[in-house]
């Protein structure tokens, strides 16, 4: 699905599918070796970079940018504008790395692609920045989002013990337990909607706290 339009409640909505059957066992012990060519990749279009010198003294290097925030704010601030391929660089990213988070979180066998949407599901609608968006909040809104972000870095912690907990009882039951699925979900939800109000300005509305849709 890659619909303009999001269903009622917050403008960011997630959705990770819960797997109602046995996972692979292989996979899940494992899962963070098998994930280590993603991450790279991941890693290529995420801001990452990287340069070789040769004994001549040339030189190879590669970089790519990651998330856009300067350039929407920029023409936010100035234009009242939000470029849409940005917009769809910034969501499809955000789709791709969120695959990522939750195949390292055991939340689904098959392996993250680059494109299709898989067990994942995260949608916003791309917004009028003349109607929709507050020229100037781009500006204070990283700041604005502090407290969730104290409330977050708890919440990793405690994501990190879940996933752990999880990993045993998949080797020993193949089934993730439905509660600690829906808790990593609402932790994967929580950090995308303060991502997309903070750094990808699609939205004006303040974060709610809370793990549910």
């Amino acid at each position: 699905m890659d619909s303009t339009q999001t269903p009622p409640g917050y403008p960011v909505q997630l959705t990770v599918d819960y797997p109602d059957h046995d996972l692979n066992r292989v996979s899940t012990f494992f899962r963070l070796f098998a994930a280590i060519p993603i991450l790279i990749v991941l890693g290529t279009v995420n801001g990452g970079s990287w340069q070789w010198t040769s004994e001549s003294g040339s030189y190879v290097a590669a970089g790519t940018g990651g998330l856009l925030f300067a350039g929407p704010l920029l023409m936010i601030l100035f234009r009242q504008k939000y470029p849409r391929w940005w917009f769809d660089w910034n969501r499809e990213l955000q789709r791709f790395s969120t695959r990522v988070s939750a195949y390292l979180a055991l939340m689904d066998d098959r392996y993250p692609s680059t494109d299709e949407h898989q067990s994942v599901h995260l949608d916003y609608a791309h917004p009028d920045a003349t109607t929709d968006l507050n020229r100037w909040l781009p500006l204070v809104k990283w700041f604005l989002a502090i407290p969730h972000y104290i409330v977050l870095a708890v919440l990793d912690i405690a994501a990190l013990i879940v996933v752990i907990i999880a990993w045993f009882a998949i080797l020993f039951t193949g089934r993730y337990p439905r509660g600690m699925f829906n808790f990593i979900e609402g932790v994967i939800r929580w950090h995308n909607r303060v991502l997309c109000y903070a750094l990808v300005l699609v939205t004006d509305r303040y974060p709610p706290f809370r793990l549910a849709p």
